[in-house]
Protein backbone atom coordinates (compact mmCIF):
# COMPACT_ATOMS: atom_id res chain seq x y z
CA UNK A 1 0.00 0.00 0.00
CA UNK A 2 1.20 3.33 -0.94
CA UNK A 3 1.96 6.40 1.71
CA UNK A 4 -1.03 8.01 0.17
CA UNK A 5 -3.16 5.53 0.80
CA UNK A 6 -2.27 5.12 3.96
CA UNK A 7 -2.89 8.89 4.68
CA UNK A 8 -5.95 8.94 2.61
CA UNK A 9 -7.28 5.33 4.87
CA UNK A 10 -6.17 7.73 8.21
CA UNK A 11 -8.91 10.10 6.97
CA UNK A 12 -12.62 9.87 8.55
CA UNK A 13 -15.01 9.55 5.88
CA UNK A 14 -18.92 10.30 6.27
CA UNK A 15 -21.04 7.71 6.11
CA UNK A 16 -22.87 9.69 3.59
CA UNK A 17 -20.18 10.01 1.10
CA UNK A 18 -20.26 6.04 1.52
CA UNK A 19 -23.75 5.73 0.65
CA UNK A 20 -22.90 8.34 -2.34
CA UNK A 21 -20.04 6.06 -3.43
CA UNK A 22 -22.69 2.88 -3.64
CA UNK A 23 -25.40 5.00 -5.77
CA UNK A 24 -22.58 5.70 -7.96
CA UNK A 25 -21.24 2.71 -8.63
CA UNK A 26 -25.15 1.60 -8.35
CA UNK A 27 -25.71 3.96 -11.50
CA UNK A 28 -22.81 3.16 -13.30
CA UNK A 29 -23.69 -0.35 -13.19
CA UNK A 30 -27.08 0.03 -14.45
CA UNK A 31 -26.87 2.40 -16.64
CA UNK A 32 -24.41 0.12 -18.63
CA UNK A 33 -25.46 -1.49 -22.21
CA UNK A 34 -23.87 -4.75 -21.17
CA UNK A 35 -25.97 -4.00 -18.33
CA UNK A 36 -29.06 -3.84 -19.90
CA UNK A 37 -28.58 -6.33 -22.58
CA UNK A 38 -27.84 -9.14 -19.46
CA UNK A 39 -30.99 -8.25 -17.70
CA UNK A 40 -33.29 -7.88 -21.14
CA UNK A 41 -31.61 -11.74 -22.12
CA UNK A 42 -32.69 -12.77 -18.59
CA UNK A 43 -36.14 -11.52 -18.79
CA UNK A 44 -36.87 -12.96 -22.35
CA UNK A 45 -36.19 -16.54 -21.26
CA UNK A 46 -39.22 -16.89 -19.16
CA UNK A 47 -41.35 -15.48 -22.31
CA UNK A 48 -39.47 -17.98 -24.59
CA UNK A 49 -40.45 -20.81 -21.79
CA UNK A 50 -43.82 -19.70 -21.38
CA UNK A 51 -44.56 -19.02 -25.08
CA UNK A 52 -42.79 -22.82 -25.88
CA UNK A 53 -45.29 -24.48 -23.00
CA UNK A 54 -48.49 -22.79 -24.16
CA UNK A 55 -47.77 -23.66 -27.82
CA UNK A 56 -46.97 -27.64 -26.66
CA UNK A 57 -50.39 -27.83 -24.56
CA UNK A 58 -52.43 -26.43 -27.40
CA UNK A 59 -53.43 -29.77 -28.25
CA UNK A 60 -54.69 -30.48 -24.81
CA UNK A 61 -51.15 -32.64 -24.40
CA UNK A 62 -48.95 -32.11 -21.33
CA UNK A 63 -46.07 -30.45 -21.14
CA UNK A 64 -42.64 -31.84 -20.33
CA UNK A 65 -43.88 -35.29 -21.02
CA UNK A 66 -40.60 -36.49 -22.43
CA UNK A 67 -39.48 -36.01 -18.89
CA UNK A 68 -36.90 -33.27 -19.78
CA UNK A 69 -36.88 -29.76 -18.15
CA UNK A 70 -37.18 -28.20 -14.84
CA UNK A 71 -39.78 -30.81 -12.36
CA UNK A 72 -42.15 -27.83 -12.08
CA UNK A 73 -42.92 -27.66 -16.16
CA UNK A 74 -45.91 -29.92 -15.63
CA UNK A 75 -47.62 -27.70 -13.29
CA UNK A 76 -47.62 -23.82 -15.58
CA UNK A 77 -50.87 -25.09 -17.78
CA UNK A 78 -52.38 -25.17 -14.49
CA UNK A 79 -51.09 -22.65 -12.75
CA UNK A 80 -49.03 -19.78 -13.96
CA UNK A 81 -47.41 -19.25 -11.06
CA UNK A 82 -45.43 -22.07 -11.58
CA UNK A 83 -43.84 -20.55 -14.49
CA UNK A 84 -41.68 -18.53 -11.89
CA UNK A 85 -40.16 -21.43 -10.23
CA UNK A 86 -39.33 -23.31 -13.36
CA UNK A 87 -37.66 -20.09 -15.19
CA UNK A 88 -35.45 -19.51 -11.86
CA UNK A 89 -34.86 -23.09 -12.19
CA UNK A 90 -34.04 -22.79 -15.99
CA UNK A 91 -31.87 -19.78 -15.63
CA UNK A 92 -30.28 -20.35 -12.59
CA UNK A 93 -27.75 -23.24 -14.09
CA UNK A 94 -26.52 -21.19 -16.60
CA UNK A 95 -27.53 -17.80 -17.36
CA UNK A 96 -28.19 -16.14 -14.07
CA UNK A 97 -24.56 -16.51 -12.89
CA UNK A 98 -23.08 -16.11 -15.75
CA UNK A 99 -24.40 -12.41 -15.88
CA UNK A 100 -22.93 -12.43 -12.41
CA UNK A 101 -19.91 -13.73 -13.55
CA UNK A 102 -19.81 -10.71 -16.21
CA UNK A 103 -20.44 -7.86 -13.86
CA UNK A 104 -18.18 -9.24 -10.69
CA UNK A 105 -15.17 -9.73 -13.24
CA UNK A 106 -15.31 -6.64 -14.36
CA UNK A 107 -15.93 -4.60 -11.17
CA UNK A 108 -12.28 -3.95 -10.77
CA UNK A 109 -10.51 -5.04 -13.48
CA UNK A 110 -12.80 -3.41 -16.00
CA UNK A 111 -12.03 0.28 -14.01
CA UNK A 112 -8.25 -0.65 -14.13
CA UNK A 113 -8.40 -1.54 -18.02
CA UNK A 114 -10.51 1.96 -18.73
CA UNK A 115 -7.33 3.96 -16.36
CA UNK A 116 -10.38 5.17 -13.95
CA UNK A 117 -8.90 2.79 -11.12
CA UNK A 118 -6.32 5.20 -10.01
CA UNK A 119 -9.03 8.22 -9.57
CA UNK A 120 -11.49 5.91 -7.80
CA UNK A 121 -8.56 5.64 -5.16
CA UNK A 122 -7.86 9.64 -5.19
CA UNK A 123 -11.16 9.91 -2.95
CA UNK A 124 -11.13 9.43 0.45
CA UNK A 125 -12.56 5.30 0.80
CA UNK A 126 -9.68 3.92 0.26
CA UNK A 127 -9.09 0.38 -0.84
CA UNK A 128 -11.21 -1.64 1.53
CA UNK A 129 -14.66 0.64 1.41
CA UNK A 130 -14.28 0.52 -2.57
CA UNK A 131 -14.08 -3.16 -2.58
CA UNK A 132 -16.62 -3.48 -0.42
CA UNK A 133 -18.78 -0.61 -2.13
CA UNK A 134 -17.75 -2.52 -5.32
CA UNK A 135 -19.18 -6.20 -3.99
CA UNK A 136 -22.64 -4.82 -2.43
CA UNK A 137 -22.52 -3.49 -6.49
CA UNK A 138 -22.49 -7.30 -7.87
CA UNK A 139 -24.77 -8.86 -4.84
CA UNK A 140 -27.46 -6.30 -5.33
CA UNK A 141 -27.08 -7.05 -9.34
CA UNK A 142 -28.18 -10.62 -7.69
CA UNK A 143 -30.92 -10.02 -6.34
CA UNK A 144 -32.03 -7.26 -9.24
CA UNK A 145 -31.13 -10.38 -12.01
CA UNK A 146 -33.25 -12.62 -10.07
CA UNK A 147 -36.06 -10.80 -9.38
CA UNK A 148 -36.31 -9.32 -12.96
CA UNK A 149 -36.61 -13.04 -14.03
CA UNK A 150 -39.12 -13.60 -11.38
CA UNK A 151 -41.36 -10.77 -12.18
CA UNK A 152 -40.97 -11.47 -16.18
CA UNK A 153 -42.15 -15.03 -15.59
CA UNK A 154 -45.40 -13.87 -13.05
CA UNK A 155 -45.85 -11.16 -15.79
CA UNK A 156 -46.17 -14.29 -18.88
CA UNK A 157 -47.71 -16.61 -16.75
CA UNK A 158 -50.61 -14.39 -15.67
CA UNK A 159 -51.09 -13.59 -19.54
CA UNK A 160 -50.89 -17.15 -20.58
CA UNK A 161 -51.71 -19.34 -18.16
CA UNK A 162 -54.45 -19.09 -14.87
CA UNK A 163 -53.60 -18.17 -11.56
CA UNK A 164 -55.06 -19.52 -8.13
CA UNK A 165 -54.23 -21.77 -5.44
CA UNK A 166 -51.26 -24.05 -6.31
CA UNK A 167 -50.03 -27.65 -5.01
CA UNK A 168 -46.75 -27.62 -2.87
CA UNK A 169 -44.40 -30.70 -4.22
CA UNK A 170 -45.71 -32.37 -1.04
CA UNK A 171 -49.32 -32.66 -2.60
CA UNK A 172 -50.93 -29.82 -0.04
CA UNK A 173 -52.62 -26.83 -1.69
CA UNK A 174 -52.29 -22.92 -0.92
CA UNK A 175 -53.37 -19.64 -1.06
CA UNK A 176 -52.28 -17.48 -4.34
CA UNK A 177 -51.14 -14.61 -1.57
CA UNK A 178 -48.87 -17.79 -0.02
CA UNK A 179 -47.56 -18.70 -2.86
CA UNK A 180 -46.39 -15.58 -4.02
CA UNK A 181 -44.86 -15.34 -0.68
CA UNK A 182 -43.01 -18.40 -1.27
CA UNK A 183 -42.03 -17.38 -4.78
CA UNK A 184 -40.57 -14.28 -3.51
CA UNK A 185 -38.81 -16.44 -0.63
CA UNK A 186 -37.66 -18.61 -3.67
CA UNK A 187 -36.44 -15.75 -5.58
CA UNK A 188 -34.59 -14.56 -2.30
CA UNK A 189 -32.79 -17.80 -2.04
CA UNK A 190 -32.10 -18.03 -6.05
CA UNK A 191 -30.13 -14.38 -5.28
CA UNK A 192 -28.29 -15.84 -2.04
CA UNK A 193 -26.73 -18.59 -4.17
CA UNK A 194 -25.04 -16.61 -6.52
CA UNK A 195 -23.30 -14.40 -3.66
CA UNK A 196 -20.15 -16.66 -3.97
CA UNK A 197 -20.38 -16.47 -7.64
CA UNK A 198 -19.75 -12.63 -6.96
CA UNK A 199 -17.23 -13.01 -4.50
CA UNK A 200 -15.28 -14.86 -6.95
CA UNK A 201 -15.62 -13.07 -9.46
CA UNK A 202 -14.49 -10.02 -8.08
CA UNK A 203 -11.41 -11.82 -6.61
CA UNK A 204 -10.32 -12.35 -10.06
CA UNK A 205 -10.91 -9.13 -11.38
CA UNK A 206 -8.25 -8.44 -8.66
CA UNK A 207 -5.68 -10.19 -10.55
CA UNK A 208 -5.79 -8.53 -14.00
CA UNK A 209 -6.15 -5.69 -15.78
CA UNK A 210 -8.47 -6.59 -18.13
CA UNK A 211 -12.16 -6.53 -17.88
CA UNK A 212 -12.43 -9.30 -20.52
CA UNK A 213 -9.74 -12.01 -19.28
CA UNK A 214 -11.54 -11.23 -15.72
CA UNK A 215 -14.97 -12.13 -17.25
CA UNK A 216 -13.85 -15.06 -19.57
CA UNK A 217 -12.21 -16.58 -16.69
CA UNK A 218 -14.80 -16.66 -13.56
CA UNK A 219 -17.37 -18.05 -16.78
CA UNK A 220 -15.25 -20.32 -17.71
CA UNK A 221 -14.75 -21.34 -13.37
CA UNK A 222 -18.49 -21.30 -13.44
CA UNK A 223 -18.68 -23.99 -16.56
CA UNK A 224 -16.56 -26.34 -15.09
CA UNK A 225 -17.24 -26.65 -11.72
CA UNK A 226 -20.42 -27.17 -13.44
CA UNK A 227 -19.60 -29.79 -15.20
CA UNK A 228 -17.10 -31.22 -12.10
CA UNK A 229 -20.12 -31.52 -10.17
CA UNK A 230 -21.89 -34.02 -12.41
CA UNK A 231 -19.46 -36.75 -12.40
CA UNK A 232 -20.33 -39.42 -9.89
CA UNK A 233 -16.33 -39.90 -9.34
CA UNK A 234 -16.27 -36.84 -7.57
CA UNK A 235 -19.53 -37.67 -5.12
CA UNK A 236 -17.11 -36.44 -2.15
CA UNK A 237 -16.39 -33.27 -3.45
CA UNK A 238 -19.19 -32.09 -4.93
CA UNK A 239 -21.18 -30.82 -1.57
CA UNK A 240 -18.39 -28.35 -1.63
CA UNK A 241 -18.89 -26.76 -4.97
CA UNK A 242 -20.67 -23.58 -4.79
CA UNK A 243 -23.58 -24.74 -7.39
CA UNK A 244 -24.19 -28.18 -5.78
CA UNK A 245 -27.50 -26.69 -3.30
CA UNK A 246 -28.56 -24.44 -6.20
CA UNK A 247 -31.42 -26.06 -6.50
CA UNK A 248 -32.61 -26.34 -3.29
CA UNK A 249 -34.61 -23.58 -3.38
CA UNK A 250 -37.45 -26.33 -4.37
CA UNK A 251 -37.83 -27.47 -1.09
CA UNK A 252 -39.36 -23.93 -0.66
CA UNK A 253 -42.55 -25.38 -2.06
CA UNK A 254 -42.88 -28.39 0.17
CA UNK A 255 -45.69 -28.66 3.08
CA UNK A 256 -43.32 -28.10 5.40
CA UNK A 257 -40.82 -26.67 4.36
CA UNK A 258 -37.61 -29.03 3.78
CA UNK A 259 -34.70 -26.83 5.37
CA UNK A 260 -31.76 -28.93 5.60
CA UNK A 261 -30.24 -28.82 2.05
CA UNK A 262 -31.28 -25.01 2.22
CA UNK A 263 -29.15 -24.07 4.99
CA UNK A 264 -26.11 -25.99 3.69
CA UNK A 265 -26.52 -23.47 0.65
CA UNK A 266 -26.53 -20.57 2.66
CA UNK A 267 -23.69 -21.75 4.23
CA UNK A 268 -21.80 -22.46 1.33
CA UNK A 269 -21.86 -19.89 -0.36
CA UNK A 270 -21.38 -17.57 3.01
CA UNK A 271 -17.72 -19.54 2.95
CA UNK A 272 -17.33 -18.84 -0.66
CA UNK A 273 -18.03 -15.11 0.22
CA UNK A 274 -15.51 -15.40 3.23
CA UNK A 275 -12.69 -16.94 1.67
CA UNK A 276 -12.85 -14.94 -2.28
CA UNK A 277 -13.81 -12.25 -0.41
CA UNK A 278 -10.71 -12.06 2.12
CA UNK A 279 -8.14 -13.24 -0.83
CA UNK A 280 -10.05 -10.52 -2.93
CA UNK A 281 -8.74 -7.78 -0.12
CA UNK A 282 -5.23 -9.41 0.61
CA UNK A 283 -4.84 -8.99 -3.28
CA UNK A 284 -6.38 -5.30 -4.10
CA UNK A 285 -4.77 -3.42 -0.34
CA UNK A 286 -1.23 -4.67 -1.83
CA UNK A 287 -1.68 -4.27 -5.24
CA UNK A 288 0.18 -1.73 -7.09
CA UNK A 289 -2.35 0.46 -8.96
CA UNK A 290 -0.76 1.50 -12.30
CA UNK A 291 -3.70 2.38 -14.71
Amino acid sequence: MSRADVARAARPVSPLWTFGLLRNELTTTFRRWRTLALLAVLAGVPVLVGIAVRIETGDGSSPGGGGGGPAFIPQITNNGLFLVFTALAATLPFFLPMAVGVVAGDAIAGEANAGTLRYLLVAPAGRTRLLLTKYATVVLFCLAATLVVAVSALAVGALLFPLGDLTTISGTRIGFAEGLGRALLIALAVAASLTGVAALGLFVSTLTNSGIAAMATTVGLLITVQILDQIPQLDALQPYFFSHYWLSFADLMREPVYWDDLTRNLGLQALYAAVFGTAAWARFTTKDITA
